[in-house]
């Protein structure tokens, strides 16, 4: 006789026998498995959980040299930390969203755009700003008094992030013939159409900075 290999062994009673069917049991060990879950937060998981952006950030921030002792929200910008908090309005808010340039500084020496970074992000770097470009006596940069030789702005509102953005693009090693300055220049817009003149004063600075 063949044995019966799905045949319960004696004195063990079915679950639906002692009340527990599979849809029971499943819930029942759902339950159990999520217990930890509602006990204490350990000491090692109240260090892991993220600030409370609610608070405010005490931060420093050099600015052309200078520091500056902020309590700064987590989300402000480096463009409205410039504009409302320090008072250097020459970087301009333009699109807000990073696509005209408007904004550029210089951090550490490398452009950004100020509306894309936190304020937090620039702590313990260098921010330069159109106001801190000009030498000590008020000579101007290189670049700046190519701008005015040149004639290349002509309302002047994308011209902070222009001249900023065209130090970088010198130093880059990225003002090499116009073409390049054309690509490298790309991403600051001038709605005034400026961009022979721009072009044209990139190369006289770029001559009188030594790169």
């Amino acid at each position: 006789m063949t044995p019966d290999l799905f045949a319960r062994p004696e004195g063990r009673s079915s679950p639906a026998a002692s009340g527990l069917d599979r849809r029971s049991f499943l819930g029942a060990g759902a339950c159990g498995a999520a217990v930890p879950l509602l006990g204490p937060v350990s000491a090692d998981a109240q260090a892991a959980a993220p600030p409370d952006i609610r608070q405010p950030l005490d931060l420093t921030l050099t600015i052309n040299g200078r520091d500056h002792r902020l309590a700064l929200d987590a989300r402000t910008t480096l463009l409205d930390a410039l504009r409302e908090r320090i008072g250097l309005t020459g970087t301009k808010k333009g699109c807000d969203q990073g696509q005209c340039g408007a904004c550029t500084v210089l951090l550490d020496g490398t452009r950004v755009l100020s509306c894309l970074t936190l304020a937090a992000m620039a702590e313990g770097r260098e921010v330069t700003t159109i106001e801190g470009l000009a030498g000590p006596d008020g000579t101007l940069h290189p670049m700046q008094q190519a701008f005015v030789d040149h004639d290349a702005f002509q309302c002047g509102y994308c011209t902070p992030g222009q001249i900023l953005s065209a130090v970088a693009c010198v130093n880059e090693g990225h003002a090499n013939d116009p073409a390049q300055i054309r690509e490298y220049m790309s991403g600051n817009l001038c709605r005034c159409a400026a961009y022979p003149n721009i072009v044209a004063a990139v190369e006289q600075a770029k001559a009188e900075m030594g790169a």
